[in-house]
């Protein structure tokens, strides 16, 4: 981060979501078809037992907490031993929305049994903060613990803090990323009767048919490391957080501002925070949600930002769908493989860009590149603009 301190390494990752449950199955996901016919991408045949001690343990923790840290796991696998004092390992994760299946399935219980059969662990199951608080007390990381909430923006707002504590010398290691299960039945009916889930039940990110998105679910957990410190220990480093920014567009409770004037700040603001020019980025991982308004201002911006056609852009919500909080941290994951695979992931269920657009849309197949800086963007309800910037590791 430009001027801010030490450099920040990312040294291990987990992520599962919709499309498959661990690195090699995302991946193996991101390529592979579209989601079709549902407004609801759930992960198939979830079985939480493999990360905790018992089924009741399991039984006690919401599904928002259960994919945090079956996340986490492999995360920490992957980044080894830190050697981190504990006082200085800190948390910092994120969710839209938090428990709301333990929430909806308690409220039915009072209406249908009474009140002296309302689940005593309802609170801590449905709090936001309970993903990141078992993640910190199954570690053993006593440094900040925090619960970022900014709608669809959480996860890179997350990313971004968590680098900057680091950064700023307050911590010398942090999780971070976030997870999301909200598709109950009745967030599902908000959510279609205010017309934001798709109709034909494909999410089409930036097609000219796009017409909303389909509800996802997953978590994404990123271990980062203060980059001397994991160099010291010889850590594998996968890669290095540049800078970050957010900002809001003060403008409506759902709807992106015209022109996507809040995104091309938020986005000028994090290259400026990396330390890099426009012409330094080599992927777009956009929001992309298959919404008319949300692709259109995002589209507008990425071209006003980096120009007409000049950089690669793709989304991962066709095959994830829209994991709500948790969505950056998805994304997030993506670009770390599309740094190994040396390939950009599809925009499934899009044949091309709507031709209003003026983007180089990543479409049918894998595209692929010489990895470089990534900017990662996230847009939530609220007007909350988020945009990170990932490196290869150099």
């Amino acid at each position: 981060m430009q001027g801010a301190g030490h450099r920040v390494a990312i040294v291990g990752y987990g992520v599962l979501g919709a499309c498959g449950v661990g690195k090699d199955a995302f991946w193996a996901g991101l390529n592979g078809p579209g989601l079709q016919g549902g407004i609801d991408a759930k992960i198939p045949n979830w079985d939480p037992l493999p990360w905790f001690d018992s089924p009741k343990e399991a039984r006690r923790a919401d599904r928002v907490e259960q994919f945090a840290l079956a996340a986490a796991a492999e995360a920490f696998e992957q980044a080894g031993s830190l050697g981190v004092d504990p006082t200085r390992f800190g948390t910092i994760f994120a969710t839209g929305i938090g428990g709301l299946g333990t929430l909806e399935e308690q409220v039915e219980t009072r209406l249908n049994k009474g009140e002296r059969r309302v689940s005593p662990f309802l609170v801590p199951m449905m709090m936001a903060n309970a993903s990141g608080a078992a993640i910190s007390m199954r570690y053993g990381l006593q440094g900040p613990n925090e619960t970022i909430c900014t709608a669809c923006a959480a996860s890179t707002h997350a990313l971004g803090y968590a680098a900057r504590l680091i950064a700023w010398g307050r911590c010398d290691a942090v999780v971070t990323g976030g997870s999301e299960a909200a598709g109950t039945p009745t967030a599902l009916a908000g959510f279609q009767n205010m017309t934001a889930l798709s109709t034909s039940g494909k999410s089409m990110p930036f097609d000219p048919d796009r017409d909303g998105f389909v509800m996802g679910e997953g978590a994404g957990v990123f271990i980062l490391e203060r980059w001397d410190h994991a160099v010291a220990r010889g850590a594998n480093i996968i890669g290095e957080i540049l800078g970050s920014a957010s900002n809001a567009d003060a403008h409506h409770i759902t709807a992106p501002a015209p022109g996507g004037v809040g995104a091309i700040a938020c986005m000028k603001m994090a290259l400026e925070d990396s330390g890099i020019s426009p012409s330094d980025i080599r992927q777009v991982n956009a929001h992309g949600t298959s919404t008319p308004l949300n692709d259109a201002a995002e589209a507008a911006a990425v071209t006003e930002v980096f120009g007409a056609n000049a950089v690669p852009i793709t989304s991962t919500k066709g095959v994830t769908g829209h994991a709500l909080g948790a969505a950056g941290a998805l994304e997030a994951a993506a670009v770390l493989l599309s740094f190994e695979k040396q390939l950009i992931p599809p925009t499934a269920n899009t044949v091309a860009a709507d031709p209003t657009m003026s983007i180089d849309l990543v479409v049918g197949a894998a595209r692929a590149w010489t990895p470089g800086p990534t900017i990662s963007n996230n847009f939530g309800f609220g007007g909350h603009n988020g945009s990170v910037v990932i490196a290869p590791a150099s």
